[in-house]
């Protein structure tokens, strides 16, 4: 079976015990959710996609994904009404924000680079590397109300205030009523997370050329095929960590019995050849305090990362040539400064992190066929656009 076929075989297995209600434009899918409460939403999924997974405390539906959509965009809803959900998250970056670190809105850095949030409804877990935040709503709290790093800086001073510009607006307190219909005081900070988090489950990224190579309506040049069977195949070993139909290795969806979310040292540091990576990025230990969990972070998706550099947690690395470069020589040897060490000796090192003798011809291909992963209907698509915008 050839990788092509394999991939197809795979996710077309993920498929078979959906109902499928037909299908849509593009050579999707489309699903209704019938959750109670939802108004029988129907999700237009690329082709080869799963149902998504939504709680059955956040239904979905139509008003609340455009009224989160309108609140993602909104600088209002930043303590100092400076910055919105989009400020670090743009539609034409697949929704990163090209910086190595992220900025809050008082300017203070965060420590981690921006991840990007197309096909974030498929994530069993947020963030860099945090295995119990599994929740796009409890997730969406920390950018708002959190004060290490303060991200939109929202706080019990000017909480109240910053609701006040929502509830005041001439616009947004009709979106809510129908958004969440029933409630008396449908304004709230609860509903603000939730709309939010139904609007970022619609962020979703299936059509890229790959995609469309898959359903027989693009061809791929002879370097994008070898690539393609590089990145498949055992030489390069990329499908390890990047082989599901997102092209990373944590999924979960409607049909999801068992999900798995495993977490990855790549050697990228080994501060003084202790093992130690830089605080305050030092991985999965900080939540299970395991030696071994030493600079274990999630794997990203592939799937625009033409356009999400730079990379890594900390954007330490800048251009996917910089980045195969790095695992091709089993990890990154920092010879100099304060963060020093030989990352691919470091001891909690993950073991499919090896050495990979790679030629610059193998690198270019590969290189060519991460870019057919690059989906631009989702950078300019407008029902994720920003609504403000004229």
């Amino acid at each position: 079976m050839t990788a092509s076929h394999f991939v197809r075989a795979t996710w077309l297995a993920a498929l078979l015990p959906l109902a499928l209600a037909g299908c849509g434009g593009g050579g999707g899918t489309t699903v209704v959710d019938e959750t109670p409460g939802s108004g029988a939403f129907a999700w237009q999924l690329p082709a080869f996609f799963p149902a998504p997974a939504v709680p059955e405390a956040n239904p979905m539906n139509d008003a609340k994904v455009e009224l989160g959509r309108r609140l993602f965009y909104d600088v209002r809803l930043s303590g100092n009404g400076t910055q919105a959900c989009a400020s670090c998250h743009q539609q034409d970056k697949a929704f990163t924000d090209g910086r190595r670190v992220a900025l809050g809105s008082t300017g203070e850095p965060h420590p981690r680079n921006a991840q990007g949030l197309a096909n974030v409804v498929f994530n069993p877990t947020l963030t860099w590397a945090n295995p119990v935040m599994t929740s796009l709503e409890r997730q969406m709290e920390v950018p708002l109300f959190g004060v290490r790093p303060v991200e939109m800086g929202i706080n019990d001073a000017n909480k109240d205030e910053v609701l006040g510009r929502i509830a005041g607006d001439g616009d947004y307190p009709a979106r809510f009523a129908t958004a969440f219909a029933g409630e008396a005081q449908p304004v709230n900070w609860g509903n603000i997370v939730k709309a939010i988090a139904a609007f970022q489950r619609t962020i979703l990224s299936g059509n890229s050329r790959y995609d469309q190579y898959l359903s027989g309506k693009a061809t791929l040049s002879s370097a994008e095929l070898r690539g393609m069977q590089l990145f498949f195949g055992e030489k390069a070993e990329c499908f390890h960590c990047h082989g599901s139909f997102n092209f990373n290795d944590q999924t979960v969806h409607a049909a999801s019995r068992f999900v798995e979310t495993p977490f990855h040292n790549t050697g990228l540091y080994n501060l003084g050849g202790t093992g130690a990576f830089p605080e305050p990025n030092v991985g999965l230990i900080e939540f299970t305090r395991h030696a071994a969990d030493m600079g274990k972070f999630r794997a990203p998706s592939l799937r625009n990362v033409e356009v999400t550099a730079p990379y890594m947690h900390d954007g330490s690395v800048g251009t996917l040539e910089e980045v195969l470069a790095f695992y091709a020589a089993g990890g990154r040897n920092i010879v100099d400064g304060p963060y020093a060490g030989d990352g691919r000796a470091n001891p909690y090192k993950d073991e499919l992190i090896t050495r990979i003798s790679l030629t610059q011809a193998e690198i270019d291909d590969l290189i060519a066929f991460l870019k057919t992963l690059t989906d631009h209907e989702l950078l300019t698509n407008p029902k994720l656009a920003d609504p403000f915008r004229r």
